[in-house]
């Protein structure tokens, strides 16, 4: 049966913190694969997934989701269990690349630079008598990011510049995570490497206005320049190309990610994380990174839906 008889569910939406941007990820795939010719239908990934996935007889899945359990390998295992080929990476490079603390350890693995750290638990840091922070780092000089181990789109990130901005930092990513990763600030430019089907497509450099690419930064205009090609020496980005695969494959991905990555001041690349479900609007940066390559929007649709059905 060729591909575009088969019946393509676009799963968006869901119930992450991410949902909105999943929408409007979900909504572009769906008018893109329109336009192409596919029998598609476009399914908001609730609790009755797999009502609307009988339903609508859905043969194929592109997982538009982002955050929660549309990246963490949760609908990637039930895919798998229905019998159902979808895109993007496998349950467990999706597990992986969501936890930021065994995706840094596999990094590690492979001898990938990542910025030094801690991972800590809520219980172990804040008395449960009173509450308070009970807690002395001393791995790296400030500043520090820290982060909720478990999410997306920069949500929960703060960055650290002293002691007293430690404990209401730590306070808004225990909100969101068990888990919360301290590492050093490494300061430089920030370029993320596009991957499809094993080869880099290119790159692009992040300027935000903010003090970092934050979720504002990322999705209100106006608020980042990109710079397509990165404003980097051709043997750097080489290198920044080179780290950005094998951060890829040491965590067994597949289809398309978007590798996030600091040059630091002598240019030397250090792995930050892997997404393995990039925005996929017509502005976002995967798409940005194609099209400087010759893959229009509906193509690179395509090339990850035949990538996912074929092999």
């Amino acid at each position: 049966m060729p591909v575009t008889d088969k019946r393509i569910g676009v799963l968006a939406g869901g119930l992450s913190a991410e949902r909105e941007v999943s929408l409007k990820t979900g909504g572009a795939i769906y008018n893109a694969l329109q336009t192409l010719g596919y029998n598609v239908c476009l399914i908001d990934a609730g609790r009755d997934m797999a009502q609307a996935l009988k339903r609508e007889n859905v043969e194929a899945a592109f997982i538009a989701l982002h955050g929660g359990y549309g990246e963490d390998g949760s609908i990637q295992g039930f895919l798998e269990v229905a019998g159902i080929p979808y895109t993007g990476s496998g349950v467990l490079a999706s597990a992986l690349a969501m936890d930021k603390e065994f995706s840094k350890r596999m990094f590690r693995a492979q001898g990938l630079p990542v910025p030094e750290g801690a991972t800590l638990d809520k219980k172990d840091i804040f008395s449960s008598k009173t509450g308070a922070l009970s807690l002395e780092l001393d791995f790296s000089p400030l500043p520090w990011v820290v982060k909720p181990a478990t999410e997306g789109s920069s949500i929960g990130v703060s960055m650290v510049g002293s002691r007293e901005e430690l404990a209401p930092a730590l306070e808004k990513a225990f909100s969101l995570s068990g888990r919360v990763i301290v590492e050093r600030r490494i300061m430089g430019k920030e370029v993320q490497v596009g991957i499809l089907g094993g080869r880099v497509l290119g790159s692009v450099e992040i300027r935000p206005s903010l003090d970092f690419y934050s979720y504002e930064a990322k999705y209100t205009g106006g608020k980042t320049r990109y710079i397509l090609p990165p404003e980097v020496d051709a043997k750097n980005l080489e290198e920044a190309h080179r780290v950005g695969l094998a951060a890829h494959k040491a965590l067994g991905c597949r289809g398309a990610t978007r590798v996030d990555l600091i040059l630091d001041q002598e240019l030397k690349p250090w792995v930050l994380e892997v997404n393995t479900i990039p925005g996929m609007t017509e502005t976002s940066l995967l798409p940005k990174i194609a099209k400087l390559g010759g893959l229009d929007f509906p193509a690179l649709v395509e090339e990850i839906l035949k990538e996912a059905i074929e092999g």
